[in-house]
């Protein structure tokens, strides 16, 4: 098992944001070295172009940085297919299963988003995690 938390894009996206509490959080999981795809990278991209209006240097700049904190997992046929039993057996978005297909193909035991619901076990050894639940939600 791969003991590297895989972080979703919608994690990573908050190094960006306004929101200093969940840019320091981010920071501080990266620091601590993490695991993405190259779907995460794409992703985190087209919102830093489109949304953020940010300049291609500007966001290879970024990237840069993530890259050095993070082993990068590549998009494969194996991913592909394995988003797709994903889709079918949790009923995720393609996007959604993507990650999670790529967390679980890196042998994570963590996934870090935001989007998906905090707690939920995929497989016997993946469990997604909302990194900026306060242990007073629980």
């Amino acid at each position: 098992m791969n003991a590297k938390p895989f972080l979703d894009t919608n994690v990573i996206l908050y190094l960006l944001s306004g929101d200093t509490t969940k840019a320091n959080r981010v920071e501080a999981l990266l620091a601590q070295g993490g695991t993405i795809s190259v779907q995460v990278l794409n992703e985190a991209v087209n919102v830093m172009v489109k949304k953020l209006k940010m300049g291609l240097d500007e966001v290879c700049d970024v990237l840069a940085g993530i890259r050095y904190a993070c082993d990068v997992q590549p998009v494969t046929i194996e991913t592909h297919d394995q988003a797709l039993d994903i889709m079918r057996r949790y009923g995720f978005s393609i996007d959604d299963s993507g990650i999670v297909a790529a967390a679980a193909g890196a042998g994570c035991t963590t996934l870090y988003s935001e989007d998906l619901q905090d707690g939920q076990r995929i497989g016997p050894d993946l469990t997604i995690t909302n990194p900026f639940k306060q242990e007073s939600d629980n």
